[in-house]
């Protein structure tokens, strides 16, 4: 079984559609009828879920398809939705029985109102657009359960205030009058355009989203297109900036970053960030917002060594006129970017100076070409980390950190030989498939390489593999698992072809040993740390129909230690030192204040007066955090909210690298110190 690990429904840069030609008719074609039963089959027989292509299923995936078209419910009407209620319960006869009209019917009808909505738009920039924004009127951001509008006229209403504020935002952001006209008018006529371009594979693609996506978040159908790009970056020859990307309503989100690609290394996007702008080399930058996802991947994609500028809103902005252009050279990523590397970092205390060990771990690789080929020094997680380990251990470190922030997973192959770097032997993760099949994993080879004091350092962004290793070692007592809630991807996709396409289809779902799954709640850690990643945003429970939460029975197995004896003292400790150390204070009071803007921010003022206002004293609450962590590092204050980016990068440069990174992994150290120093001298605990 194919065990594709993945982070969710995302994109990954370089994903390709083919350009569609001028609309013509929109009718489903036999090769997507045929694939649309072969779907069907697939989900009904295939999927881990008991999924039953029955009413209840039709009203789910009715729902997920007017999501996909109208998320925001600004183009249809009620009375359009109404027209179509039959869907409600007859998207399980159109699937089963590939009679694909009335969702071709609907598609048709959405195409009409958003080719209506754009052409009315550009007639109203044509009329003159009112730059005195003096309006008490206000723009509700999220508008996915509001009820549908009753009348053209309602939707007019909310259409003057969306362009009004694309008009004020462009304002803010230092164009002038003529520059604002031609920009909107060059979005929605090169919307509009595109639009006019939809072809019948766009709008299969489309409902197969819905089918697919009305199940669980990772199964998707793949146009022979895709499927050929999905290839590509399974192999990791993709050129383009190493991220992942998530439609987000009109904007296109990072939901991750690629370990050891180019926007990883770069350091300057984050997850979570909004791109509203994508420019060439020597070209101007082109406004992305409201633009299809793929095209918006075609932009970014090129040629390697060419660079390309991302205007981006940064997660943490609180308003959309706050945005930062980055330049990221394209380049491939290889097994060598993505290698593990350890360091020894040294933590001072009263009886003298201690060195602790600490391996970055970015994925779980294999070198599966070479492996294949008999090769005895083929590359691997494993190997790497068994390298650094023995390099670590001469050095006379006196205990082990492992990084898996940011690792979103790879080869289950790797991530249960590497728990057998830290174990004698025994079972490390369940596979549950759809017939409740229980296939077990483990070490079986004698003797532990490393047993001695081990911490797990893992984030939101730490996914799949990542958790399996965390959850193995927590089981197992045999270290601390440190950090933040991680993804929660517990489930497994393996990708099959159709007559016209494939399909990535979830098939099983991890468990650990002690019998709870990855999927949905992650790996808890024992020790918490604050995080800027809001779980609303980013992770499985972020995911629309993500599959829940479940146990089975455990397998026996034996521990090596009791780490929840003293977890009452590490805490106590940690916070005691997190309140002394300026970016770990910096960064609880932050993710504090990040979740308060956020609840608080769910409309913007159309008043030009009244929206500085507001932004003003949002940023001078975060400025005045940044600037309180800068003087406790001895660095100069900022003046403007805006800045921060780009001068604290280089500012803390010269000061600590990457410092609230830093921050993690030095505490991290001070707790397995202090945990090791807590057990009165290091030693297995045999329990069972």
């Amino acid at each position: 079984m194919s065990l594709l690990v993945t982070l969710g429904r995302a994109a990954v840069l370089g994903l390709l559609l083919a350009t569609p030609p001028a609309l013509a008719s929109l009718e489903p074609n036999d090769d997507q009828r045929q694939a649309a039963t072969e779907v069907a089959e697939s989900l009904r027989y295939g999927h881990y879920a008991d999924v039953s292509l029955d009413d209840a299923w039709s009203r789910r995936s009715f729902e997920r398809l007017l999501e996909i078209l109208d998320g925001q419910r600004a183009y249809l009407l009620d009375r359009d939705v109404a027209a179509f209620s039959d869907l409600r319960t007859g998207m399980d006869e159109a699937l089963l029985d590939a009679e694909l009209a009335r969702p071709f019917a609907l598609y048709q009808r959405y195409h009409e109102r958003a080719e209506q909505r754009l052409e009315w738009l550009l007639a109203r920039i044509d009329e003159g657009i009112d730059f005195s924004f003096d309006s008490q009127q206000r723009l509700e951001l999220e508008r996915k359960d509001s009820p549908w509008a009753g009348s053209k006229a309602e939707l007019d209403e909310l259409w003057m205030k969306r362009l009004n504020n694309a008009a004020l935002s462009l304002t803010i952001s230092d164009q002038d009058p003529e520059q604002v006209t031609d920009t909107l008018r060059q979005r929605y006529e090169g919307q509009l355009s595109r639009l006019r371009q939809t072809n019948a594979a766009d709008v299969f693609g489309l409902f197969m989203a819905a089918v697919t996506g009305s199940v669980d978040p990772h199964s998707e159908y793949l146009s022979p297109r895709q499927g050929e790009s999905f290839d590509i970056q399974m192999r990791l020859s993709l050129e383009g900036i190493g991220a992942l990307l998530q439609a987000d309503g009109e904007f296109v989100k990072v939901s991750s970053l690629v370990a050891g690609g180019p926007a990883e290394r770069d350091g300057a996007l984050q997850p979570a960030d909004r791109i509203i702008g994508v420019g060439q080399e020597d070209g101007e930058i082109v406004n992305v917002v409201g633009m299809r996802l793929d095209d918006v991947v075609d932009l970014i994609r090129g040629p390697k060594g060419s660079v390309v500028h991302l205007d981006v809103v940064p997660a943490q902005a609180i308003d959309m006129t706050r945005s930062t252009v980055i330049d990221i050279t394209r380049d491939t990523v290889d097994l060598e970017d993505q290698a593990a590397q350890g360091e020894v970092i040294e933590v001072e205390r009263d009886d003298g100076t201690h060195r602790l060990g600490v391996i970055e771990i970015p994925t779980f690789y294999v070198d599966f070409d070479a492996w294949q080929a008999g090769e005895e020094d083929f590359r691997s997680t494993t190997r790497d980390v068994a390298r650094e380990v023995e390099r670590l251990q001469a050095e006379g470190v006196e205990g082990i950190v492992l990084d898996l922030r940011n690792n979103g997973g790879g080869a289950l192959q790797e991530a249960n030989s590497l728990i057998g770097l830290f174990i004698d032997r025994g079972p490390t993760v369940q596979v549950r498939d759809a017939r409740g099949r229980i296939s077990l994993y483990g070490d079986t080879e004698s003797g532990a390489l490393y047993d001695g004091p081990l911490a797990v350092l893992v984030n939101r962004l730490s996914a799949s593999a990542s958790e399996i290793f965390a959850g193995a070692i927590q089981d197992y007592g045999r270290g601390l698992v440190v950090g933040n809630d991680t993804f929660g991807k517990g489930t497994v996709q393996t990708l099959n072809e159709l007559s016209h396409g494939e399909i990535k289809l979830t098939r099983a779902k991890f468990y650990r040993i002690s019998g709870e799954s990855t999927q949905h709640r992650g790996v808890e850690p024992d020790i918490n740390f604050p995080s800027l990643i809001d779980p609303e945003l980013i992770g499985e429970s972020s995911l629309d129909n993500a599959l829940p939460w479940d146990t089975v029975r455990e397998v026996q197995y034996r521990t090596y230690g009791e780490p929840h004896r003293h977890l009452e003292t590490l805490r106590a400790r940690h916070l005691e030192r997190a309140e002394k150390q300026p970016n770990f204070h910096y960064l609880e009071q932050r993710s504090e204040l990040a979740r308060q803007l956020r609840a608080q921010h769910t409309s913007v003022s159309l008043n030009r007066e009244q929206r500085k206002r507001e932004v003003e004293a949002q940023e001078a609450e975060q400025l005045a955090l940044e600037n309180e962590r800068r003087r406790a590092l001895g660095l100069e204050p900022l003046e403007d909210w805006t800045d921060a980016r780009d001068e604290d990068e280089t500012a803390d440069a010269d000061a600590e690298d990457e410092p609230i990174d830093r921050a993690q992994v030095l505490e991290t150290a001070q707790i397995l110190l202090d945990y090791r120093q807590l057990e009165d001298g290091w030693h297995y605990a045999e329990l069972n």
